[in-house]
């Protein structure tokens, strides 16, 4: 049998605090948004990439791929989100085998109502704690890592669909 890999101190220390971040900034990130506006960060992530998608709409595999769910995981959620009116299902204008999800008018008003605090929260409890410096080395490391993770996901795409390499 083969001797596993174990950790050595400054690994562990890193593999740590990111388990502690992902457990903790999500949270705190939840309880901010359930607080303006009853929902999830799940929630608030559908609705921004919608937001920021050309005409408001994506397919819903797309859609998928950028909030890192199964497609079951984003069904349930989008039709919580239609029963809310900020989130309609519809046939692809080009393709009409192929079902979108669309950002409604009230969507978009509920966005924009919840970003300023949302990204308030994210600056204070994750970005302000690092140098720029530090952004940028986290965003190329996480990018390495989404890579390994999946090869095809959506930040390692440029505004043309063409992926590249972190």
């Amino acid at each position: 049998m083969t001797e596993p890999r174990w950790l050595n101190a400054n690994e562990r220390r890193a593999w740590l605090a990111q388990l502690s971040i992902n457990t903790l900034l999500p949270a705190a990130l939840d309880t901010q948004l359930h607080h303006a506006r009853k929902v999830s960060l799940f929630d608030y992530n559908v609705l921004a990439m919608l937001s920021e998608a050309d005409g408001r709409y994506l397919p819903m595999s797309e859609l998928a791929a950028r909030t890192s769910a199964s497609l079951s995981r984003l069904s349930h959620v989008v039709t919580k989100l239609q029963a809310r009116g900020w989130v309609e299902r519809r046939p692809h204008p080009g393709d009409a085998r192929v079902t979108t999800a669309h950002l409604t008018d009230a969507g978009m008003e509920t966005i924009e109502e919840l970003a300023p605090g949302h990204v308030e929260a994210v600056r204070s409890l994750f970005l302000d704690a690092l140098s720029q410096e530090d952004v940028a080395d986290l965003a190329r490391i996480g990018e390495k890592i989404v890579a390994r993770l999946d090869d095809d996901h959506w930040i390692l795409r440029d505004n043309n669909g063409r992926s590249h390499q972190p």
